[in-house]
């Protein structure tokens, strides 16, 4: 269990830093990190990392498919983690 947790938080950190990253990008117009990277980071466990990197940097806060997908994500990410504790 505790790999798990170091995985999920590991995942969390980087699609935090995906999104700033992207965000940094954006301004400076230099090469941006592809949004089905960022939707992947999220569905392997990154969801809340993601989520907070919108908020923080305020980063594809009006694209509507990450204000709606990347919150899902979250939820997926929540009812996969309960599941494994569960059977764990």
């Amino acid at each position: 269990m505790t790999y798990f947790l170091v995985y999920l938080l590991l995942m969390n950190i980087i699609t935090f830093i995906e999104m700033g990253h992207d965000k940094g990008q954006a301004k400076k117009g230099g090469r941006r990190v592809p949004e089905k990277r960022l939707f992947l980071l999220a569905a392997l466990g990154g969801g809340i990392g993601g989520w907070l990197g919108m908020r923080v940097w305020r980063h594809k806060t009006k694209h509507t498919s990450f204000v709606i997908g990347i919150p899902l994500l979250v939820a997926l990410n929540c009812l996969c983690v309960i599941l494994i504790a569960i059977y764990m």
